[in-house]
């Protein structure tokens, strides 16, 4: 197939490479640098929100994307405590964290360490629970002859630290309401 194919590489394999395809019409060539990164973990670029919201009894995936070559592991802790996979608490591959059905208990201080053989560094964020949004009371089944006018309530408690927002949809699509004015009206009772 003309590949070429290097494992395990060394700064050693650092170079410019040529390709040469030959046959009895001629020869051709082609030519590509290969550079070797080595980097410990940095957060500089992409550090850990400082602040993380997360809905009661809801789910959040905290990322942790340090700058490393190679990839280095991961771990992670809340406060002093080293957190490891369980029912609720999963570290995947690309070092994000992931909780499930987060209660109160699970507000704190987070931190991401990353470590290669080259190094290691850690970056820090603060997980908040906010109440869920719900919807209290929802839209329900119209009849309605045509021509006639419809009206559809949505009715939601959520978060007092947060604001809301209703977005209407039909079959899927969501409704313009400044594009169709004429036909939709939003009435946002306080």
């Amino acid at each position: 197939k003309g590949e070429l194919r290097m494992q395990s590489l060394t700064f050693d394999d650092a170079g410019m490479y040529q390709c040469i395809a030959e046959n009895t019409h001629g020869i051709i060539y082609a030519n590509a640098e290969l550079k070797i990164v080595a980097s410990p973990p940095t957060f500089e670029l992409n550090p850990m929100k400082k602040k993380i919201l997360a809905a009661k009894g809801g789910r959040v995936i905290i990322e942790c994307k340090p700058k490393a070559a190679p990839k280095p592991k991961f771990s992670w802790s809340k406060g002093t405590e080293l957190l490891v996979n369980g029912s609720r608490i999963r570290i995947w591959d690309d070092g994000s964290l992931e909780i499930i059905n987060i209660t109160k208990l699970d507000e704190g201080r987070y931190t991401c360490f990353a470590e290669n053989n080259r190094g290691k560094a850690n970056s820090t964020g603060v997980l908040e629970m906010t109440e869920a949004t719900k919807i209290t009371l929802a839209p329900l089944n119209v009849d309605v002859t045509v021509g006639e006018n419809a009206t559809m309530q949505c009715i939601a408690s959520h978060d007092p630290t947060l604001d809301l927002t209703f977005i209407w949809s039909l079959n899927g699509f969501v409704i313009d309401f400044e594009k169709e004015h004429e036909h939709y009206e939003r009435n946002v009772m306080v």
